[in-house]
């Protein structure tokens, strides 16, 4: 998923622990083949292949579920977050790379190719109908979340309770390590202040543009692509979201980073449970709001 997965737990022995290694690291592999976007055979990659078709496609459970939670995200946020972002997504990520800042005409076209009202969902029978051509997915904003819960349930069947699964800054935690009242978790706001807490059984995603952006014309835009403008963000400086759950966790601190502050105070009805720290510039000067406390 173009990022590295650090696990870290306390078994009773190195046999077990050998076994739930291979179990986490097999189902994270699993989970990279249906959602990764870098891979031409994933099943997401299958899936946006048929777009236009008219064809309703069937498709695992895991991706399934995990697109059902992003459209139910993206409804309450306004479209803030979008896993149908996928021809901006790679349009900026090809213009950071090779440092060409694309064309109004690239922008628009592939504009026109997203949006998440596009995308049907069918319970009953675990379909999907992509309604325009050139559509395709991109889950990057909440695939790590969902894969960090998913490997922690592995060892969780093996009744290992206490572990730390970092999946490129997504992290998901469970009981403390022995002897102490939490995992000891530092989150920075992209400058200068930073806070340091005991967490557990809880999860945590941080979205910042620190290494990933674009400079074009002394302007530094974000790897976060705004689903109104079409290209990175401008203003968006750092976004940390403790939530229940990683996939949600993940999800809203894409969300959070597009929507701004003013914007996202109105979202967090919809989401009691977590808590955020977002950071950004207005008219030259940092605005922070932050719910960590």
């Amino acid at each position: 998923m173009g990022s590295p997965f650090k696990l870290v737990f306390y078994a009773d022995n190195d046999s077990l622990a050998q076994v739930a290694a291979n179990k986490a690291f097999g189902r994270v592999e699993q989970l990279n083949e249906i959602m990764s976007d870098y891979r031409d055979g994933s099943e997401i990659n299958r899936l946006s292949a048929q777009s236009g078709s008219g064809k309703w496609v069937h498709v695992s459970k895991d991706l399934f579920d995990i697109l059902a939670i992003s459209q139910d995200i993206s409804a309450k946020t306004g479209g803030a977050f979008d896993a149908t972002l996928g021809p901006l997504v790679q349009m900026w990520r090809h213009a950071t790379r090779k440092g060409i800042f694309p064309t109004n005409e690239e922008i628009e076209d592939a504009k026109k190719r997203t949006g998440y009202k596009k995308m049907k969902m069918r319970a009953s029978s675990q379909t999907i109908l992509l309604t325009q051509k050139g559509m395709r997915l991109d889950i990057g904003g909440l695939g790590k979340g969902y894969t960090a819960e998913e490997a922690i349930k592995e060892l969780k069947k093996l009744g290992i309770t206490s572990a730390m699964m970092d999946a490129g800054g997504k992290i998901v935690l469970t009981n403390p390590p022995p002897g102490s009242k939490g995992w000891k978790i530092t989150v920075s706001n992209g400058s200068d202040s930073l806070k340091t807490m005991d967490l557990a059984n809880v999860s945590l995603a941080t979205s910042g543009p620190t290494y990933r952006y674009m400079e074009h014309k002394g302007v530094r835009y974000s790897h976060i692509v705004d689903p109104q403008t079409g290209i990175g963000l401008l203003f968006h400086v750092r976004t940390t979201v403790i939530s229940p759950e990683g996939t949600l966790a993940d999800a809203l601190a894409t969300a959070f980073s597009v929507a701004g502050i003013e914007q996202s105070k109105k979202y967090m009805k919809h989401f009691p449970t977590s808590k955020v720290w977002l950071v950004e510039k207005q008219d030259q000067r940092v605005a922070d709001w932050n719910t960590l406390d």
